[in-house]
């Protein structure tokens, strides 16, 4: 497909693919028709049998500075309702294999909330992240608060969410937020990396422990375990799981061919 906000390459390295925001003089501002993109060209690669792992990135000044402000300055509570601009963040949300973000410079508002979207999170030096809606008279409205509570805390969430102030990369290491800080010219050939590494395992028990992972932050610790357990037991329905466990015998590497 023809993009105007973003590039895609589905085939960036074996079973990796790399989508792009590519709004580079607004610092990737996520309007409405750059978050239409992302969803519609996710829901293509989630359904791309030669993709198993998505690297979700920007540029080096920018991930994403936050949503575009001047789609919402004049708007009224009835008219974002009716544009229902949340739907296509749920749709972002449902992405069955794992997406890892590739961050460096800005990762601001919406941009935070699109990492925190993201299974990992690799950053640059240069990497700033924040909730600054506050300073807009709003508030983050994409997930910010309850995904960004859950990763660093109660205490550092309010903090973030009610002064508006931006953490460092290192920051955001310490406090849990992101996996891994490298620099600048290594973020995108490390977020790559960790790609190749995972897209080396089963694609199905993969997709079955992002998807029990994530079940953990919406459901009780004994609901929880019930939907692990259960997914934990459909592998064992599959090829790759004889595969990988035959390999690990015999002491040889596992092709794993998703079925």
């Amino acid at each position: 497909m023809d993009y105007e906000f973003i590039q895609v390459e589905p085939r960036f390295a074996p079973f990796v693919a790399l989508l792009r925001l590519n709004r580079p003089k607004e610092l990737n501002a996520l309007n409405l028709g750059l978050m239409g993109e992302i969803r519609d060209a996710l829901g293509i690669l989630d359904n791309d049998e030669e993709v198993r792992v998505i690297i979700l990135t920007g540029n080096d000044r920018a991930f994403a500075a936050g949503a575009d402000i001047k789609q919402m300055a004049g708007k009224g509570a009835i008219d974002m309702l009716k544009i229902d601009q949340f739907s296509t963040w749920d749709a972002i949300r449902k992405t069955k294999k794992p997406i890892i973000a590739a961050v460096s410079g800005f990762a601001l508002g919406g941009g935070c909330e699109l990492c925190m979207h993201c299974d990992i999170i690799i950053a640059s030096e240069t990497a700033q992240f924040g909730q600054p809606e506050i300073n807009i008279g709003v508030m983050p409205g994409a997930g910010g608060t309850q995904r960004l509570t859950r990763a660093v805390g109660k205490v550092k969430a309010m903090e973030m969410v009610l002064t508006g102030s931006f953490i460092s990369a290192q920051e955001a290491l310490q406090w849990g937020l992101i996996n891994k800080v490298v620099p600048v010219e290594l973020y995108l050939d490390e977020a790559l990396k960790m790609a190749v590494e995972i897209a080396s395992k089963s694609p199905i028990a993969v997709q079955l422990a992002k998807e029990s992972v994530l079940k953990s932050f919406d459901s009780h610790l004994q609901e929880g375990l019930y939907f692990e357990r259960k997914n934990f037991y459909m592998l064992f329905a599959t090829e790759d799981q004889k595969e990988g466990m035959n390999a690990f015998i015999e002491k040889r590497k596992a092709a794993f061919s998703g079925k």
